[in-house]
């Protein structure tokens, strides 16, 4: 028997010893860790060895403002949005908003109808990529993770290019940046990619075996595609409007920040239903065992839009910008070497971003599906979960998230791309505007096809936390990679741990000697 070998076999009987003391201590009763023991929560072990879901405690609204707020903001944008569409449909100045403008702002002939095509078309696109991604999801999901990894860099630094030919250099520097920092990103976490894909192969795995949750996402882009109507009508007659440049990209920003949070609503609605429903089958050990809770899918519906719908709002505001951050951060802090006033500068950014992370993340999806919690409780448990057990080093290590948001970003500049072909057409003075509008439109609808597997991922990393052996018995040898993943990951902290501890060792008697 080799190292290897000796090595996971002492993984599971660490495992196994762990998991037994546990339900020793506790009268044969195995608690549920972390937030369900804090909680008073427990979960048993049937006859047959299979965990039963904790009991269902009785649920109550969170986040209630929220909620109301995203409500109130979806209202007040929609009656603005269908006002700047019918002001320009088929009729110029149909409302007579061009007399508020008169005399200070440019006044300049256009109709709704003329930009409206290119959102649809936007829409469209965006529709068959998410599509396309679902339909191809068991069978290439691994290569076309890997293309949009690889060929991101490349389609940015394609559009650049085209920027700076167009003559739209503030554009173009942008677009280079993305290039830039894409490419210094991948570069720095290049070595992790190959454990990123194995836990996105898993997750595909998972979700594959569950057709109803595929469902959901479509059902989601559907209702995406109803409200883009209306957000495209309006949209299309801000671009329209007798508004100079400026107006407009004001006007255009509001409507985005807007569109990108219902977005984030819907995708995050979707995020809570399938993470319920996965981690239901990796407690319960599979999705047709007698003890699987009836119609758990409408029931993980019934919450994600009612009584948790306002934590859904509140989360879907910040976490999405606060990961992005926490990403590249990471990227560059693994890569600095020895300059130690450029570590200082990036240790306190990633101070302070992890502790936005332990209020903002997105495995609160996770407790919220499953517990009911608000969502600062629900992102504060699950961190401290990770912290506890050790596996915030195992989540640190993989990139599963930031590849699947390439992939979205990816989506989006193709549709981006597409609309803004058709517009310069028409309307070259108008490429930018709506190019980049409809990027946003095809990242969401992308997005939401996207989710599906970022569920199931985060799924994976609180039933590990919770407890390992939930991992074991659905994929044994999965189980034994990320523990030896795991383990490697704690030594090498402890290793970094020792280095710093001797260098302020060494710069100390040097301070003394002098």
């Amino acid at each position: 028997m080799d190292c290897r070998m000796v090595c996971r076999v002492g993984l599971v009987q660490m495992a196994d010893m762990h998991y037994l003391q546990m339900s020793h201590a506790n009268g044969g009763m195995c608690f549920v860790s972390g937030n369900g023991l804090q909680n008073g929560v427990q979960g048993r072990i049937s006859a047959d060895g299979r965990h039963a879901l904790p009991p269902d405690v009785s649920r109550q609204w969170r986040d209630v403002f929220w909620l109301a707020l995203f409500v109130l903001h979806l209202i007040l944008v929609g009656f603005v949005l269908g006002v700047l569409g019918y002001n320009r449909f088929k009729t110029k100045d149909r409302l007579n908003i061009d007399k508020y403008t008169m005399g200070f702002l440019e006044n300049q002939a256009g109709l709704t109808e003329d930009y409206w095509p290119m959102y649809a078309l936007a829409a469209g696109v965006g529709t068959i990529l998410g599509w396309i991604w679902l339909s191809l999801l068991g069978s290439l999901a691994n290569g076309m993770m890997k293309i949009a990894v690889h060929f991101l860099t490349t389609y940015l630094a394609v559009i650049s290019v085209l920027c700076f030919w167009g003559k739209q250099f503030a554009w173009g520097v942008v677009f280079a940046i993305g290039a830039a920092l894409q490419f210094l990103y991948v570069i720095s976490v290049i070595d992790r990619l190959p454990f990123t894909m194995l836990v996105l192969r898993r997750a595909v795995k998972m979700v594959w075996s569950l057709p109803e949750v595929m469902g959901v996402s479509c059902g989601f882009m559907l209702v995406m595609l109803l409200w883009l109507a209306l957000w495209s009508f309006g949209v299309a007659g801000v671009v329209a409007l007798s508004l100079g440049d400026s107006g407009r990209w004001w006007l255009l920003l509001v409507f985005s920040i807007s569109l990108f949070w219902t977005g984030a609503v819907l995708c995050n609605i979707v995020h809570v239903i399938v993470s319920g429903m996965v981690f239901l089958v990796l407690i319960h050990g599979g999705r047709d065992v007698e003890s699987m809770p009836s119609k758990p899918l409408v029931n993980s519906l019934q919450f994600a839009m009612t009584k948790s719908f306002g934590s859904i709002c509140y989360g879907s505001l910040f976490t999405a910008a606060i990961r992005t951050l926490r990403w590249e951060i990471r990227g560059i802090r693994s890569k600095i070497g020895n300059n130690e006033c450029l570590l200082c500068l990036v240790d306190f950014l990633f101070h302070l971003v992890e502790t936005l992370v332990r209020f903002f993340n997105k495995y609160a999806y996770v407790q919220i599906a499953v517990y009911g919690k608000n969502f600062n409780h629900s992102a504060r448990d699950a961190w401290e979960l990770f912290q506890s057990t050790g596996v915030e080093a195992l989540v640190a290590y993989d990139c599963s998230g930031a590849v699947l948001l390439m992939g979205t970003v990816l989506g989006g500049l193709v549709v981006g791309t597409c609309s803004g072909v058709w517009t310069r057409i028409h309307h070259p003075d108008r490429v930018i505007m709506v190019g980049s509008t409809a990027m946003l439109i095809g990242m969401i609808l992308v997005g939401l096809a996207m989710v599906v597997i970022e569920s199931a991922v985060t799924s994976i990393y609180i039933c590990y936390a919770e407890d390992p052996l939930l991992i074991h018995r659905w994929d044994a040898e999965f189980f034994l990679q990320m523990s030896e993943t795991l383990h490697q990951r704690l030594q090498h902290r402890s290793a970094r741990a020792r280095e710093v501890l001797r260098r302020f060792d060494g710069q100390t008697q040097q301070t003394l000697a002098a």
